[in-house]
């Protein structure tokens, strides 16, 4: 350890020494900062034990203060600078006078990080570097220095004759041009400058390793270059090819990190484009922007993104400009020398802080494009008037309230005006003059509340959605399309009548009828009229001859009008209205129609398709969901001979007419979920096509005859009715997803799950052991269930975290995570988000405290997967509520992104989270601009998300953040179930609706199907995921311990209890439990696998003594030392005795290469009825109880003895672990069922468990995340299992209770009848291995100081 003073560089790499240690405390402003080597790759290694192990020599921790300045570390170090890397992204040099430890401390503030102390441990950790890190050097990038500049002293021969000879000589190939010295290793002397833009680079075949490189035009030079190595021959090669392929002279030097131009570039004096976007370029000095004007050609220049604070006067020196950005460089003000770059055509000073415009501005007569969006302007710079070639006012994210109608009238040239997002309240008319040049408006988002564009002659089209509008009037002689969704409109006054108009999007307003004007359209192709009061339809508009596109869901009309000619409609949308028939005529009369969709209506019936037996349709997509149709209806779908997607769920279908769908030869997904089908007919096997069928929630007996089709890749026939199924001798190797759950008599033999095997994802139930007490259990205060669906999407990017038993037993947690277009971090934060929150616990008890601390953590474990990509988040923590005596238990929701909770209270929906969007958040969107974010006309931060606060996407920092929204609600007797969904659940089913469905199905796995199910039926495309949980919480139901205050005892103390005891010295100790689904991570899984430590678990300890508020919470990853294997069974099985040891959230890897026990995998033992081998296999679980049962396979030996107890037997080998919440499987441990050794289906049962519930094999885990470098390669922290235990770790039980346990042993079977605190204790010889067991875990049967110790002595803090 090397110290200089009182601050000193630490070699140590992973944590602090106690003298580290004594460093912070008492002082908050003290902390470390981590300083890696300019050799150290960005990019983090291959993950694997080997990896992890490897230490990271040139990672130094220095001790310094918020004060300590980057001179000051420098002086230290005799070091010449320091760089900062935000995000895995750019590195930038910082200034002398910074200070790094402050700029971390701001990082985990603007984070959300409130606490001194915990912002102080956050910045020592090591994890943090993967969102920001310091470097004593540049780091080394080989991949960035080629892309830049290419050199060596090579062998080369000017022309092709043979006149010239071979010479050693220095080339460079820079920008675009091969530069050539005349003197061997030096630069001096003539430089042969070669242009390569559309000239050529050949290989040259008579030599080796050589290429000809030749100019373009008729003078023509040709170089010929002779490499050394084939590497290098292929990178220049490589290179070459590229800039010769250009049809201009362009140089793309964006994000590389540059603070100067490469000197070699000036060489190429044929440059016209230079791209220097997000970098650091300096102001002066050699190689800075003021060296910009050498380039004589530049015609276009971007240096956006650069941080430079003032505009580059030098610029305004090339006057061969004709484009320029400046984008977001934190301009103020613009300098008068604009006006030299007569030639400029394009200039961009979007996100800056300009408030005004010089006038010399205007002399730029060529100027036809400016970009002021997102700036501070206040108003319309009149400078504009003078620039006539403009033809948009770009001013979108500025701060103009009031809009002049005058001003524009004045702006003759202007014929495109972009001012959303201003906060615009008022356009004002005050002269009778019209407006006539201006085509396109874009006033959306703002706060209007009445909007008069008459004077607006010419207005072509018109973008007005959410605003206040109340009133609209509008010109109609040129409207061609009107965009005013999201409004509070009651009509809509135009005139003349828009005989132009095309689309016009009036949904989500208040209108009752549809203005007559709108039948007069001539040209109307698409009119939406979503989520209105309308109660008809105009008879004219549904004949109208242009109408192509009609949706009209979401309002209360009762008929739809006849039709009386044909029309070319080809899509109508009737959702949700109260339809009790359709037009006789809507098939044969609309022959183009192609999609219809009238689910959520009163339909008994549907109308014919044709009037004849030949039938003309052309209909493709059918939804008829939620109606009152019976199986009369199939003989109607004969005729839609080209239907390809039908959804006729939840009507009430009997049956469905064999001979009927024989005939839909084209269809490709079915969905007949919640009628009361008995079966499916076996003519579906006609249905050549069809890769989708959805039946849950029917009655269905027989397994239908759908595995032989050759398309087939999802089958939901959940919550049936399945006795057995009849398969072929092979499946279809389309087959991805089989969902069996929910059918309670359903039994598979081997053979069936054999067959099984390569189903990506296979779901089932896992029959359950009843044990006494079951109704009495505390998981009965709650019980959850969830589905979730792809859509049309290739894969499922929604996880769902569900632990009916979190904690001590009492409590629950669930969440869902929504990634949108990826599934990394979804399936990332279901791992861990739970055991975060375990740990968290231990700190806080505060809600808002141990909430967003638990979103922080989560966000940094994301690790280098959160820096590009990003999820929704949302956490329920169900908890005994210690402050109101009135109240057993609250609910603590915490979210981001767009993920909702939604609470039934007495039948009423009560929205408990908040949507993190950038269009439902008035101060989430004004926070962004503040930030200078550039906000896409689709309203995405960056163009990327619509989201303001994610988890991960760090590098989108500080414009989306981490931090959640917390809201604490107390549960009642009226509370009777909690819904969770993504966004694409709530966009389309409203909470009023969610809570009604949840009320009729009940059954919580049920009601989550038919939420996803609705909301597919009422056209989602996206991802869906739905969990219901079900709340028992009244006083007549609530069984748990009441709560108490700090000065007292949580609860009385337990009663002696039936205890099952497995002395297993060898079994890994670890009764796994995961996020909501079963699954076993390794012990020695590291934290390089998973990425920062990406996962993590925790266990639950009674406290020593009764003063403390909550429960002292201990993380399972370092328990204290307990016995492994004790189930409590019986009426008291969810009280934990003080020394079981409790597993809490946590998902992880097993594999034989990180297994303590040294068995291969081959050597596990098989599922009692579920196996699998490789691919990924769902059981429906309740994880993290703290009741078990194990299910015992055949002894391998006869020293192998069963031990029994109420509730089921226990073997120290060949054991599956049952969750006694619903019998569902967990884990297996042990060794290989004799039967089954020869299985192929046994291979792979340990495995990581996916977002949509299934496990993929371990091998796959591996590397789910890349991980930074740094990564701390230690024993403690979220991701570390414990330890097994030693084989001289053996159970002690106290002498007053021997002779009965040695009695009871002999009989094969151990109960002891209760748990008493022992003397001293004794070694006992254990008669199954014939060895002593020492005192080892006498501690640990009682809750005392000795306990209190041994914690104290096994926790670790994980922030250091």
């Amino acid at each position: 350890m090397k110290r200089n003073g009182s601050r000193s560089c630490v070699t140590r790499k992973t944590r602090f020494g106690s003298r580290e240690r004594d460093w912070l405390k008492g002082d908050t402003q003290r902390g470390c900062v981590c300083l890696y080597g300019g050799t150290v790759d960005p990019q983090p290694p291959a993950s694997g034990p080997q990896a992890s192990s490897t230490p990271q020599t040139d990672l130094q921790l220095v001790l310094c203060s918020t004060s300590t300045t980057v001179e000051e570390l420098c002086a230290q170090r005799n070091g010449q600078g320091l760089y900062v890397q935000l995000h895995g992204d750019l590195v930038r040099r910082l200034d002398p006078s910074e200070r790094p430890l402050q700029m971390v401390y701001d990082y985990l503030t603007s984070m959300g990080y409130a606490d001194p102390v915990r912002v102080q441990h956050e910045a020592a950790n090591s994890d943090l570097s993967c969102m920001i890190r310091f470097y004593s050097e540049r780091p080394v990038n080989a991949d960035q220095q080629e892309r830049t500049l290419l050199k060596g002293v090579f062998s080369v021969r000017k022309g092709k004759t043979q006149l010239h000879k071979w010479a050693e000589r220095q080339v460079i190939l820079c920008g675009t041009c091969l530069i050539v010295a005349s003197v061997k290793d030096s630069l001096a002397g003539k430089m042969h400058i070669l242009p390569l833009v559309g000239g050529k680079v050949e290989e040259v075949k008579r030599r080796q390793h050589c290429l000809m490189f030749s100019s373009a035009g008729s003078q023509a030079q040709t170089y010929f270059v002779n490499f050394d190595t084939l590497a290098d021959y292929q990178r220049w090669h490589r290179q070459a090819s590229k800039v010769v392929s250009q049809t201009v002279s362009l140089v793309d030097l964006s994000c590389y990190s540059l603070e100067t131009v490469p000197e070699y570039l000036f060489y190429c004096q044929d440059l016209t484009h230079l791209n220097l976007r997000h970098n650091f370029m300096r102001l002066q000095g050699p190689g800075s922007l003021l060296n910009l004007p050498r380039f004589s050609q530049l015609k276009s220049l971007n240096i956006s993104h650069n941080r430079l604070g003032l505009f580059p006067e030098c610029v305004c020196e090339i006057l061969t400009l004709t484009e320029l950005n400046l984008s977001c460089n934190n301009l103020h003000t613009i300098p008068v020398q604009i006006g030299n770059l007569q030639s400029l055509q394009t200039l961009c000073l979007d996100g800056n802080h300009l408030s005004s415009l010089p006038e010399e501005l205007g002399g730029l007569s060529q100027l036809s494009s400016l970009g002021l969006s997102f700036n501070n302007f206040s108003h319309i710079p009149t400078v504009l008037e003078s620039l006539c070639a403009v033809d948009k006012l770009a001013m979108a994210g500025n701060r103009v309230e009031s809009l002049e109608l005058s001003t524009l009238a004045r702006m003759i040239h202007l014929r495109n005006i972009d001012l959303r997002l201003n906060g615009l309240r008022c356009v004002k008319c005050e002269t009778p003059d019209p407006v006539s040049h201006v085509t396109q408006l874009d006033l959306r988002d703002n706060c209007l509340d009445s909007l008069d564009l008459n004077s607006v002659c010419n207005l072509e089209t018109l973008h007005c959605q959410r605003n206040q509008l109340g009133t609209l009037s509008l010109s109609g002689f040129t409207l061609r399309m009107l965009h005013a969704s999201s409004n509070r409109l009651t009509t809509v006054n135009v005139y003349p009548v828009p005989n132009q108009l095309t689309h016009m999007d009036l949904s989500q307003n208040l209108l009752e009828y549809l203005p007559d004007w709108v039948c007069d359209c001539r040209k109307i192709e698409m009119l939406d009229v979503k989520h209105n009061l309308l109660f008809e339809l105009p008879s004219r508009l549904l004949n109208s001859l242009s109408l192509r596109k009609l949706l009209t869901g979401n309002n209360r009309l009762q008929r739809v009008p006849d039709l009386l000619d044909h029309i070319p409609l080809e899509a109508l949308d009737l959702q949700h209205n109260k339809l009790t028939e359709l037009p006789e005529s809507l098939f044969y009369k609309a022959l183009n129609l192609k999609y219809l969709n009238v689910s959520a209506n009163a339909l008994e019936s549907i109308p014919p398709s044709s009037q004849s037996e030949e039938s003309l349709s052309t209909l493709q997509e059918l939804y008829l969901t939620g109606n009152n149709l019976n199986e009369n209806c199939g003989a109607l779908l004969v005729g839609h001979q080209n239907l390809r997607i039908l959804h006729i769920a939840y009507n009430q279908l009997l049956s469905f007419p064999a001979s009927k769908l024989s005939k839909l030869e084209l269809l490709e997904e079915l969905n007949l979920s919640g009628n009361k089908l008995k079966t499916i007919p076996s003519t579906v096997s006609s249905c050549k096509r069809l890769h989708t069928l959805i039946a849950h929630s029917n009655q269905i007996t027989v397994f239908p005859e759908i595995l032989n089709l050759p398309e087939i890749k999802l089958v939901d026939l959940s919550c049936n009715d399945l006795t057995e199924i009849q398969l072929p001798d092979s499946l279809p190797a389309t087959l991805q997803e089989l969902d069996l759950t929910g059918n309670s008599s359903l039994t598979l033999e081997h053979k069936t799950l054999n067959l099984f095997s390569h189903i990506t994802t296979l779901k089932l139930d896992q029959k359950s052991t009843p044990t006494p007490g079951d109704s009495l259990d505390s998981s009965t205060l709650w019980k959850h269930g969830y589905s979730e669906m792809r859509g049309q999407r290739n894969k499922l990017c929604v996880s769902v975290l569900a632990v009916d038993r979190f904690g001590d037993g009492g409590e629950g947690c669930y969440g869902i995570f929504d990634g949108d277009r990826n599934e990394e971090v979804p399936r990332l934060l279901q791992c861990t988000m739970g055991d975060v929150l375990c740990e968290e616990l231990q700190h806080s008890s505060i809600d808002t405290v141990y909430m967003c601390n638990t979103f922080l953590t989560s966000h940094r474990k994301l690790g280098m997967a959160g820096q590009k990509l990003g999820a929704s988040a949302l956490l329920c923590y169900f908890h005994r509520e210690t402050s109101e005596p009135g109240s057993c238990f609250s609910l603590t929701v915490a979210n981001v992104g767009t993920c909702q909770a939604v609470l039934c209270r007495d039948g009423r929906p009560v929205q408990l989270s908040k949507v993190f969007s950038l269009e439902n958040s008035t101060e989430e969107m004004e926070r962004v601009k503040v930030n200078k974010a550039i906000i896409t006309e689709d309203n995405k931060v960056s163009g990327v998300t619509c989201c303001s606060c994610l988890l991960g996407c760090s590098y989108l920092s500080p414009w989306v953040l981490p931090k959640p929204w917390v809201r604490t609600e107390l549960l009642c007797a009226k509370d009777e179930f909690l819904i969770l969904g993504n966004r694409a659940l709530f966009e389309r089913v409203s909470y009023q609706e969610a809570v009604h469905t949840v009320q009729a199905v009940r059954d919580p796995h049920a009601a989550a199907k038919k939420l996803c199910s609705l909301a597919q039926s009422y056209g989602c495309k996206d991802n869906i995921g739905a969990m219901v949980v079900s709340l028992h919480v009244g006083e007549d139901s609530c069984t748990c311990e009441l709560p108490v205050l700090k000065d007292e005892l949580r609860g009385p103390t337990p009663a002696p209890m039936p205890v099952s005891i497995t002395p297993c010295p060898s079994d890994t100790g670890n009764l796994s439990s995961s996020s909501g689904i079963g699954t076993e991570f390794s012990s020695e899984t590291s934290a390089s696998e998973v990425g920062s430590e990406a996962g993590s678990t925790a266990s639950d300890e009674h406290p020593s003594s009764g003063s403390a508020s909550r429960p002292e919470r201990r993380c399972s990853l370092h328990p204290a030392p307990t016995l492994s294997g004790i189930m409590v069974p019986g009426p008291t099985a969810t009280r934990t005795h003080p020394g079981v040891f409790q597993r809490q959230p946590s998902s992880a890897t097993f594999s034989s290469n990180h297994s303590d026990n040294g068995l291969d995998s081959d050597d596990e033992a098989p599922l009692e009825g579920v196996i699998s081998n490789g691919s990924k296999l769902e059981v429906e679980v309740d994880i993290h109880c703290c009741a078990f049962q194990l299910r015992p396979g055949a002894p391998e030996s006869p020293k192998e003895l069963n031990l029994e107890n109420r509730s089921g037997k226990i073997r120290r080998q060949n054991s599956v672990v049952v969750s006694t919440t619903n019998g569902c499987l967990l884990a297996v441990c042990g060794r290989e069922n004799g039967d089954l050794k020869k299985s192929p289906s046994t291979s792979s049962l340990f495995g990581k468990k996916l977002s949509n519930g299934s496990v993929v094999a371990p091998e796959d885990s591996h590397n789910i995340i890349e991980v930074a470098l740094e990564a701390p390669k230690k024993k403690s922290g979220y991701f570390t299992a414990p330890a097994q235990q030693d084989p001289e770790d053996q159970l002690i039980v106290p002498p007053g209770l021997e002779q009965e346990v040695r009695e009871q042993l002999k009989g094969q079977s151990l109960v002891v009848s209760g748990i008493s605190t022992p003397p001293t204790p004794t070694c006992v010889k254990d008669p199954l291995w014939d060895q002593p067991h020492p005192p080892a875990f006498a501690s640990s049967l009682v809750p005392g100081s000795a306990l209190a110790t041994v914690l104290q002595q096994e926790v670790y803090d994980t922030a250091l």
